[in-house]
């Protein structure tokens, strides 16, 4: 007999854990209630540091959110991000799925595969505001490699001032977020193909499925998981973007390139610093996002999974019935 007496090494697994859990408590989850509950106080002001609750200086509960969303400034913001994340979404996922389609191909076999994938990933290493300074001076007026290219062609007599349309500029940063993040996209793709068993390839093979109907009716159903990642992910990323639009135009161009989260840092830190305001804008976002992701999780959800699973929770319902 064995008496040797069993090591449980379960505890260091939390003793590991400890500094990323205060981290979080920190860095992360203070911020977040101390964002919610300035948001239903009057904190604004520079050098104001103590809380009054909206009620306590005479105002209703939820003034803030009010007066955010009755905002005509606020309403621009996010009609043009959500313009500019929906112009650049749509290619994004399209170019991503055919490059997909492409480079996980079987019978396709494209040579120089790495080569073209470090290639299209490369620009989302660049730092997003170096990038848009990059494009300001691409787009730069009167002398610009763009105008100079525009009047080579013939395409205009005289300089083209990109920046000051309104629709030239949202376009332009929408490209850009399509230009950064459409191989980060493919990459997170790929590599769920690349999970996926290659005998179910094999099978669709032999039922003489082709080439599309391999990828629309096999692969895309195998990844969803990670589609939902990369759709979600997108979702945040799109109605957070800052840096590209701030770097790229600011506020000229009448508020073109205006984005919830630079509406946000205008009310904090310009002008009469409302941090209350400011606050309220946040959640305000923090619950459409929110709302959002749930709404694409419910469409994306695997429907045969939750039949069986509810199936399952009757036969469970059944059986404690009749015991």
């Amino acid at each position: 007999m064995n008496n040797k007496k069993l090591v449980s090494y379960s505890k260091y697994g939390y003793i590991f854990a400890i500094p990323f859990v205060l981290t979080f408590l920190i860095f992360t989850l203070y911020p977040i209630v101390y964002t919610f509950t300035i948001g239903f106080t009057d904190l604004h002001g520079a050098g104001q540091t103590e809380l009054k609750f909206l009620p306590s200086v005479g105002k209703p509960l939820f003034q803030n959110f009010t007066d955010v969303l009755t905002s005509n400034s606020f309403q621009k913001a996010f009609t043009n991000t959500v313009r500019i994340w929906i112009v650049n979404f749509i290619p994004q996922m399209a170019f991503a799925l055919l490059f997909t389609a492409w480079f996980t191909d079987r019978r396709t076999k494209l040579k120089g595969q790495g080569i073209f994938k470090i290639l299209f990933y490369l620009p989302n290493i660049i730092t997003s505001a170096t990038v848009a300074i990059l494009f300001l001076a691409l787009f730069g007026y009167p002398k610009g490699p763009m105008n100079d290219i525009v009047l080579a062609l013939g395409i205009s007599k005289k300089a083209i001032n990109f920046t000051a349309n309104a629709t030239t500029v949202r376009g332009i940063i929408a490209f850009i977020q399509f230009w950064m993040w459409y191989g980060y996209t493919m990459v997170n793709l790929i590599a769920g193909v690349i999970g996926i068993n290659p005998e179910i390839f094999e099978a669709a093979e032999l039922d003489g499925a082709n080439k599309t109907q391999t990828f629309f009716l096999v692969t895309i159903p195998c990844i969803r998981s990670i589609l939902v990642y990369v759709l979600v992910t997108s979702l945040i990323g799109g109605l957070n973007m800052f840096d590209i639009p701030e770097m790229f135009i600011g506020k000229n161009c009448n508020n073109a390139g205006l984005t919830t989260n630079m509406y946000i840092r205008n009310q904090a830190f310009l002008g009469s610093y409302l941090y209350a305001r400011a606050a309220a804008a946040s959640v305000i976002m923090f619950i459409i996002i929110l709302i959002l992701c749930l709404l694409l999780l419910f469409f994306m959800r695997d429907r045969d999974e939750a039949k069986l699973a509810k199936i399952k929770k009757q036969e469970r319902k059944a059986a404690a019935a009749r015991t």
